[in-house]
């Protein structure tokens, strides 16, 4: 199998797959997690003294009164749940392919003679041997990053607050 094949069979594709429906679910969970939050700041109330008068009197003195506390939730006092949305997601293959061959020959020669009574003999011994060795190494790394950035919450999450003031007029 060649280099290339082996980095078109990184299955990128269902990586890619993969981490997009990660992403949705936890994007699911996270916006779940902040209505869940959204809801315990409505439900959970404190007491707030809405207004404190400072009053300077004729001889220079400071006098302070407040208004009644009244019961607010912490929305209705400004807490409000942080949204998060994922802004960036990188997908990082790295494969390291290292293919050895080896090729090793090896030869024997041996002589031999003999000679005795007239007669003599002669030989010659040849021993070839081939081997040939492959040798594969494949490393491969992968690394999933995202990026979460807090959000403004929706803009009907929350009501506007309008105050109407019946108080009259110091003029009237």
């Amino acid at each position: 199998m060649s280099v290339g094949q082996e980095l078109l069979d990184v299955p990128f594709p269902e990586m890619v797959a993969s981490m997009g429906q990660g992403i949705a679910d936890a994007q699911n969970q996270l916006d779940m997690n902040s209505v869940k939050v959204a809801k315990v700041l409505a439900e959970t109330e404190i007491e707030v003294v809405p207004a404190i008068t400072r009053t300077i009197t004729a001889d220079g003195e400071v006098e302070y009164s407040s208004a009644d506390a009244i019961d607010v939730s912490l929305i209705q006092a400004g807490m409000f749940p942080t949204f998060y949305q994922f802004s960036e997601a990188t997908i990082e293959v790295e494969m390291d392919i290292k293919t050895t061959t080896e090729r090793e020959t090896s030869i024997d020669v041996s002589a031999g003679a003999k000679f005795g009574y007239g007669l003599w003999s002669a030989r010659v011994d040849i021993d070839v041997s081939h081997n040939r060795k492959f040798g594969k190494e494949v490393h491969g790394t992968s690394k999933l990053k995202t990026t979460m950035v807090p959000v403004p919450e929706p803009p009907y999450l929350f009501p506007e607050v309008l105050t109407v003031d019946n108080r009259p007029s110091p003029d009237e």
